[in-house]
């Protein structure tokens, strides 16, 4: 009895994954830092953004050099990352 085997993704695709996930956290970040600032913990917007909070904690470390019109920084912790958004 043989099973199918699903394709392995390529890198390009795995890339194109990432970015894609990237840039709809990147957007949302700008939508709740549009008034000036916002503090975010990765567990509490994981729903809103579609995405789990280990994938969220790894893409926003990736944010905060990729992406220039925010100033993402390290605020504080308890129980979780509080990660601090701001307009640049």
């Amino acid at each position: 009895m043989s099973t199918t085997q699903p394709p392995a993704q390529t890198t390009e695709q795995s890339t194109e994954s990432t970015a894609s996930k990237a840039d709809r956290l990147a957007a949302f970040l700008r939508e709740e830092a549009a008034d000036g600032e916002t503090y975010i913990k990765a567990k509490f917007i994981a729903d809103d953004v579609g995405l789990s909070p280990k994938e969220i904690g790894a893409l926003i470390v990736q944010l905060q050099d990729s992406v220039q019109d925010l100033d993402i920084e390290k605020w504080s912790y308890t129980g979780a990352t509080t990660w601090r958004v701001s307009t640049a």
